[in-house]
């Protein structure tokens, strides 16, 4: 059983670069070594999971993962030509008004992906919320965004990265035996390079136990791009 959402092109095998190599493996990163920054509008904090290429920033991203937390309403960010996908994680949710066009957002771990320079305002629902954020620039990346409930084996192709984050229960990669707590993440690249800061590695096994929630985000390269 699965929520899905992505914002998609034709894709191709490109590269990754990054910080740090773990050459055919997971990375896992911790929520606890995450710091709070503010919003690009002064609106709310978010904390970064993970982003490529290595050292950009909010202009120069090509892709951003990150969880932020929403005290009050008010209009979102513009990012140009970047696409967004986001998710609830936790609070009594949402309206977004994109475009003109009202969406709700109140059922949690369901995925909704929107343009990150439509004229966007969000509305809370009830109080203070937590949300995942899945940024691409769609010259150089695009996303899919899904929820796991039960084992999968994730298949990133040659160039791609898969990231799972925990959002309830127990999440775990199989071999050997790496928990994730609540929030934190672990990344698998499709081929001999890694994007992130690792805190540990551990080979690739293939499956990742799931006894509750993970979100599932397969990062792709667009063609002609050199790469994440």
């Amino acid at each position: 059983m699965t929520a899905e959402a992505s914002m998609t092109r034709e894709s191709a095998e490109p590269g990754v670069s990054g910080a740090s190599t773990v050459p055919g493996g997971w990375s896992v990163l911790r929520a606890h070594d995450r710091s709070a920054a503010p919003w690009k509008n002064g609106g709310g904090i978010t904390r970064e999971v993970a982003a490529g290429p290595a050292g950009a920033g909010l202009d120069d991203f090509s892709w951003r993962v990150s969880l932020a937390e929403v005290g009050q309403g008010g209009p979102f960010s513009s990012f140009s030509g970047v696409d967004r996908v986001i998710t609830l994680v936790e609070g009594p949710g949402m309206e977004l008004t994109v475009d003109g066009a009202p969406h709700t957002i109140a059922a949690p771990h369901q995925p909704f992906a929107f343009p990150g320079d439509a004229m966007t305002t969000c509305r809370l629902l009830g109080g203070p919320i937590g949300d995942l954020n899945v940024m691409t620039r769609r010259t150089k990346a695009t996303a899919h965004v899904r929820m796991a409930h039960e084992d999968f084996s994730p298949a990133p192709r040659s160039g791609e990265l898969v990231l799972v984050i925990a959002l309830l229960g127990t999440v775990a990669v199989e071999e050997p035996g790496v928990v994730l707590d609540r929030l934190d993440a672990a990344v698998l690249s499709g081929q001999d390079v890694g994007a992130v800061p690792v805190e540990g590695a551990v080979p690739a096994q293939g499956t990742v136990r799931v006894e509750g929630t993970a979100a599932v985000i397969t990062l792709t390269p667009v063609p002609r791009s050199p790469g994440l």
